[in-house]
């Protein structure tokens, strides 16, 4: 996959930037909101803007929706695209589909799975530290928002997974697939002090690989990992259901709304739909962490 937009998207998408600045005359933010949502749609979609269909964008939003980003957001992309491709046929450019036949997103009532950034950083800056048990929550607490791993992931990590120089972690996801994941350097500095601090008293005279343990020198438990979030959450006054997987959506949500591209954000999860050899032969890692850097809260 790609980084960049092919030239003749590019000439496309600049004519647009002109065509809100200069005859439209918006202001600069929401020129530069339209710019980024259809600059990440293009990325997405690897496809010249003329030979998109209806089915390529119903994807892009579903893949929006899977990741956990707010139909609130998915549908102010919804209008960018509608904007730029009424742009494009005004302009003579000839468009394969009718966009009114692309489905309205609908505002979902529920309260989704995602903490704000606000409430994210109450509930870190709130888990006390004065002990070896807080020094791990606050390290672990910090790696899965940081990072976006599963829960799986986390108490399966081995001291031997974290690059403390290049500020990444490998982890072992689904399928044995294997990825590895910036770590956000205030959330890395945590970790360190965990390492350093709390994981010498935690492991006792046990001899073990795993970072994360418990009180009697063992591998946390999925379960150990449930009540430390929710005794946290609770002390913290979040009143909204937070479970370890409400830290993976708010990692991707935070990076999306913060405009990352859409398919670092998969790699960085870990999804099924990117394959493992395309993330190493197609992607530049240097591209993947300035974009982790650039649009995480942490960063």
């Amino acid at each position: 996959m790609k980084n960049k937009l092919s030239p003749h998207n590019l000439a496309n998408l600049n004519s647009f930037q002109y065509h809100l600045k200069v005859e439209k005359g918006l202001s600069k933010n929401s020129v530069e909101s339209y710019f980024r949502d259809v600059r990440d749609f293009l990325l997405f979609i690897q496809k010249n803007s003329e030979e998109v269909g209806k089915n390529d964008i119903i994807n892009y939003f579903v893949e929006l929706q899977r990741i956990g980003l707010a139909n609130s957001s998915i549908a102010r992309k919804r209008s960018s695209l509608k904007v730029f491709f009424k742009f494009l046929q005004e302009d003579d450019i000839e468009i394969s589909f009718n966009f009114n036949d692309v489905p309205t997103v609908k505002y979902s009532q529920k309260l989704p799975d995602v903490l704000s950034v606000k409430e994210m950083f109450k509930l870190l800056e709130s888990i006390p530290t004065d002990n070896a048990q807080g020094l791990r929550n606050k390290a672990m607490l910090e790696l899965m928002y940081a990072s976006g791993l599963r829960i799986s992931e986390t108490i399966d990590l081995s001291i031997h997974d974290i690059f403390w120089e290049e500020q990444m972690v490998r982890v072992m996801g689904k399928g044995s697939k294997q990825r590895i994941v910036p770590v956000a350097e205030k959330s890395l500095d945590f970790m360190k002090k965990y390492d350093r601090e709390g994981r010498p008293q935690l492991r006792k005279e046990k001899n073990t690989d795993h970072f994360f343990l418990n009180r009697f020198g063992n591998k946390i438990s999925r379960m150990g990992v449930w009540k430390i979030i929710d005794k946290l959450c609770t002390e913290a006054g979040i009143r909204k259901h937070v479970s370890p997987h409400t830290f993976r959506h708010s990692f991707a949500t935070h990076l999306l709304e913060a405009g990352a591209n859409l398919r670092v954000v998969q790699m960085l999860l870990g999804h099924a739909s990117i394959n493992t050899t395309q993330i190493y032969t197609n992607i530049d890692k240097r591209f993947i962490i300035e974009e982790h850097r650039l649009h995480h809260p942490r960063g």
